[in-house]
């Protein structure tokens, strides 16, 4: 959870997996957080590409509405990144 909690107060932080998969094509992202139930089509999507650039992933153990809130948003996030 440290890490997750530095990325959070992180200034590049993103939220959302079209934002995480564009700018995994760039290859702007070194760390993925995904949510525990995140959609599966999106997970291999992310997986995939972060396989090619080498960013690591962490799966996380709190689903997307809590992820949301220790994010203090008012809503789900099931992928972030930084």
């Amino acid at each position: 959870m440290k890490n997750l909690q530095e990325a959070i107060k992180s200034e590049n932080l993103t939220l959302g997996s079209q934002v995480t998969i564009k700018k995994l094509r760039q290859n702007k992202v070194k760390h993925v957080f995904l949510a525990s139930n995140c959609k599966e089509e999106v997970k291999k999507d992310i997986e995939a590409l972060a396989k090619i650039n080498k960013a690591e992933i962490i799966y996380l153990d709190i689903d997307n509405k809590e992820l949301g809130i220790a994010c203090k948003k008012p809503f789900t996030v099931s992928v972030l990144s930084c």
